[in-house]
């Protein structure tokens, strides 16, 4: 071997030079070449948007809705007008679930709890021995623990896993169910039974303790039958509530009594025995008895078109005592057999911790369910699912439940996914992936294959599998699959799905549960933004405020000024609510309505593995729910803690003396026939020259029903998704800083102790005298031909003139970057960018924005006008578009059958602030009620 000699400077840099090149090459993605495209999908047009029919799931019910997706890129929800549950609105769950697709906190990869980051081959070793374990011993020792199963297609694949393995144990638990409901249905029919109730065809409706205006799966279509009704003055009748606390339906109802549940018994039993029930005389206090006496008439004077609702922290007896009530009064409500049967009848929660104490729980698999956070406290869940063997959660996110179990499985969005889904009335709908998984997740469908043992599957053949089993055994083999299959896609509904009512018979008349016992309750109640917890770390959820509290960020303990005062507490104070040995911390906030002697909680905060949002934050109300009592726990002691938090709001309780009535205009239903319509000040004397428009005649002008709106805030969400209106944080709220372009007030008449609200949406008014245009000094606020007060954005210098000129307040201002750089937590990660509309600016720091009714959308379809040669036609903002009960009506106040000129001359019309004459484009409908004259001097 030649001795080695040292490379000359040629040869040095030439060696130099190959290893940089090797190693480069050795870490750098391989070479690949971009093909633009030469045959593009004629339906692909870039920049254009594309919408496609699916479905997202609240508590496992279907709600159908419309994904909008850019080149790809889902970008907003809206409702499918073909879907029974959603109408062609939505709610703020389904606005936000767009939200969520990009949370760059989801599960990204399969994790093992010992050795971390793992892959799926790894797991399926892992699975492989005890699956062959329990398989050998029928099944036996094989527990799979879901939420809710609507999915034929997952009720199919649980029933093959049944068949296979006939030990192996199936477990349901889903933290806001119907178990009460569901109970209650049997003691008065024999068998489970579901109550669809029909809003639009009752005339006189009883609530007690229920909310069907309130969030929830049922809420859309619920809210639009109610409101309905209610446009016709001849068929307005009346609504009665009584409640612990203020909801969306206590405050739209027409006579209204803040009641303990101990007393909604008595209530009940007053108004059955006004029918010929029979039942002990309850012992009611004397407004109590008055109201039961009004409501029991009422009911019976529209036999027919007459309703009583019983809620969930009500007991099973209860509710079989409404549905004996209903059956009386020949109420329009629909038995339909429950679309979340199987038979046989899955085991519950409490099934599952008795096998893992017992120790006979070989392998444990959790599908899309949290029970660490949401299971009863006194099951103790968290410590039995250690006694699994081997335990495996699949989810979006690392949760609570994740970090307990041995193994992690990352899943999909349903935007990523094929599924399929059924609604509250039984009506099934395809869920359709609108992009590939960002994540490299999988659908819990073919996890669950996985879990069988079964070959890899994908999503679309399993679902294609079960419809084709479902139309050969409904219409034999000659069934045109392929065409059925296509109209079902572009529908989102599979036709003729719907559950058919069914002849339950007489309803039998229970006895009465026994007494609750006395002391202190505490309502648990899900929340009208974070429902059970889910949705924790989605931060336009985080930031909208609740409909009547309009706190934000946060949850707190609602008590009347009574009970404060007795306990000498003051808002902000933090007490301690302890019962059954486990204890909670909550922040008072001291609210009008509530009754004496109970407080109301929500759900969904106080969480530790939620992400960068949603960790810590609020109050976990899950430690006081109980198996036996999950809404309402007993016997709570509260102390005070000593230590104050601030309950962050974006509206404060202010008392106006004698301005409620001019600010939120309300009429009772007996002077409609003599109220007259008010305008918006155009009769007034003015130095200002009166608009005149553009030669293209357009006046673009919105009039908002207060009587039909709800306050559920399902605008206020869609505007945020719609024009890109970012998210500033806990600390500027708490500064007083917020970004939304649409704020929901609510306006209260009555007293701390008789609430009589009503909700207000208010954008920008686009006034026709607008103040805030003659004081920016760069022209940045100006006046279109077309009506509309627009901003300019690069022109704005940030001197805030034009928000301190506004009576209306709906002007935002960027403090900071907060969709420019400076984002709050995560929300500068590039997957949360995805989500922006390409048609929106999205404005930088030092810029100020507000409602522009959305411009973006009249540019479109002026576009497609000018395009084909046609006049323009309807165009609909993100607002009216999200309504479930069409408070919102947008249009050209020149063009007739657009409504809105007719709607001015309604006699309810009215413009907010007329006397400043501003000359509002935005205008309202006066609140409309029908108090019970009866009940007139009874304010409690």
């Amino acid at each position: 071997m030649p001795p080695l000699s040292a490379p000359s400077r040629r040869e040095a840099l030439g060696l130099l030079g190959s290893g940089l090149t090797l190693a480069l090459g050795a870490c750098a993605k391989p070479s690949e070449q971009i093909v633009p495209y030469v045959r593009a999908p004629e339906e692909l047009l870039p920049g254009v948007p594309a919408r496609y029919a699916t479905t997202l799931s609240l508590s496992g019910w279907g709600r159908g809705v419309h994904a909008i997706a850019v080149d790809g890129r889902p970008i907003k929800i809206e409702g499918n007008p073909l879907h029974p549950g959603s109408r062609g609105a939505t709610d703020v769950f389904a606005e936000a679930a767009i939200l969520d697709l990009y949370d760059p906190d989801r599960s990204r990869t399969v994790t093992e709890r010992t050795s971390g980051i793992a892959s799926w081959e790894m797991f399926e070793r892992a699975w492989r021995a005890p699956l062959t374990k329990v398989r050998g011993q029928g099944g036996r020792g094989l527990h799979l623990l879901t939420g809710r199963v609507t999915s034929p297609t997952l009720a199919r694949q649980i029933a093959a896993l049944r068949a296979s393995l006939p030990e192996a144990v199936w477990h349901v638990h889903e933290p806001v169910d119907e178990a009460a409901a569901a109970r209650g249905a049997e003691l008065a029919f024999g068998r489970p039974l579901r109550a669809l109730p029909h809003l639009d065809r009752a005339e006189t409706i009883l609530c007690v303790g229920a909310d069907p205006l309130g969030p929830g799966p049922d809420q859309i279509r619920l809210a639009a039958a109610f409101a309905e009704r209610r446009r016709d003055p001849a068929r307005f009748g009346r609504l009665y509530v009584a409640e612990a606390a203020p909801t969306l339906t206590g405050i739209k109802a027409d006579a209204r009594r803040a009641l303990h549940p101990r007393d909604w018994p008595g209530l009940l039993a007053q108004v059955a025995n006004a029918l010929g029930a029979g039942l002990p005389a309850p012992d009611l206090a004397a407004g109590a008895r008055r109201f039961a006496e009004a409501a029991a008439a009422d009911l019976r004077a529209r036999e027919g078109r007459a309703l009583v609702l019983a809620g969930p922290a009500l007991p099973p007896e209860l509710h079989a005592l409404v549905h004996w009530i209903n059956g009386r009064l020949r109420a329009p409500v629909d038995l339909i057999a429950p679309p979340d049967g199987a038979e046989p009848a899955p085991s519950d929660l409490a099934g599952l911790c008795a096998a893992l104490d017992a120790g006979t729980v070989e392998a444990l698999a959790i599908l899309d369910a949290n029970p660490v956070l949401t299971a009863p406290a006194d099951l103790d869940f968290a410590r039995a699912l250690g006694r699994a063997r081997l335990s495996v959660h699949a989810g979006l996110h690392g949760d609570e439940t994740a970090g307990a179990t041995h193994w992690h499985l990352p899943l999909t969005h349903a935007l990523e996914s094929w599924s399929d889904l059924r609604a509250t009335d039984g009506t099934a709908s395809l869920v359709q992936p609108l992009i590939r998984p960002l994540y490299g997740g999988r659908s819990v469908h073919e996890v669950l294959a996985l879990l069988g043992g079964e070959a890899a599957a994908s999503g679309h053949d399993l679902v294609r599998r079960t419809w084709q089993e479902l139309w050969q055994a409904a219409w034999g083999e000659g069934a045109d699959f392929e065409t059925r299959w296509r109209r079902c896609l572009h529908d989102g509904i599979v036709a003729g799905s719907a559950a058919a009512p069914v002849a339950a018979g007489a309803p039998r008349l229970p006895a009465l549960p026994p007494t609750a016992p006395e002391g202190f309750a505490v309502e648990i109640r899900p929340d009208p933004c974070l429902w059970d917890g889910r949705p924790a770390n989605n931060a336009w959820l985080q930031e909208c405020p609740k409909p009547i509290s309009k706190q934000v960020w946060g949850n707190a303990l609602a008590l009347s000024r009574g009970d404060a005062a007795r306990r000498g507490l003051s808002a902000g104070d933090v007490v301690r609510l302890s019962a059954g040995g486990r204890a909670v911390e909550a922040t008072v906030a001291i609210e009008s309505g509530v009754a004496e002697g109970v407080g109301a909680l929500t759900l969904g905060y106080g969480r530790e593995r939620a992400g960068a949002i949603g960790n810590r934050i609020g109050a976990n109300a899950y430690p006081l729910v109980t198996a036996a009592s999950p809404w309402l726990a007993t016997g709570v002691e509260l102390a005070a803690t000593g230590r104050r938090s601030e309950v962050l709001r974006t509206q404060n309780y202010v008392e106006i003396e004698g301005e409620t009535k001019t600010l939120f205009r309300q009429i009772d239903l007996a002077d409609l026939a003599r109220a007259e319509p008010t305008g918006i000040g155009a009769d007034q004397p003015s130095l200002l020259d009166p608009w005149r428009g553009d030669a293209d005649g357009h006046a673009w002008g919105m009039v908002i029903d207060t009587a039909a709106c709800i306050g559920c805030n399902a605008c206020v969400v869609a505007c945020q998704s719609e024009n890109n209106v970012p998210v500033v944080g806990p600390e500027e709220v708490a500064r007083g800083r917020m970004m939304h372009w649409l704020r929901v007030d609510i306006y209260d008449s009555g007293t701390p102790e008789a609430v009589r609200a009503g909700f207000q949406p208010v954008p920008c008014m686009h006034c026709e005298h607008a103040p805030c245009e003659p004081v920016c000094p760069v022209a940045a606020s100006v006046h279109d031909g077309e009506g509309l007060n627009l901003q300019v954005y690069n022109r704005c210098v940030g001197t805030r003139f034009c928000q301190a000129n506004c009576p209306y307040k709906v002007r935002r201002f960027n403090f900071f970057g907060y969709a420019d750089g400076q984002e709050y937590a995560n929300l500068d990660a590039e997957p949360v960018r995805a989500q922006r509309n390409p048609n929106v600016t999205v404005r930088a720091r030092g810029v100020m924005e507000k409602c522009t009714y959305c411009v973006q959308r009249i540019a479109t379809e002026r576009q497609a006008a000018e395009r084909d040669g046609r006049p323009m036609g309807i165009v609909s903002t993100a607002c009216q578009s999200a309504c479930p009960t069409r408070a919102i009506r947008f249009g050209d106040l020149n063009r007739p059958e657009d409504g809105i000129a007719a709607l001015r001359e309604d006699p309810r019309h009215y413009a907010l602030l007329a006397e400043l004459n501003t000359r509002p484009r935005t205008t309202y409908l006066a609140d409309l009620r029908a108090p019970n004259p009866d009940l007139a001097e009874d304010r409690s």
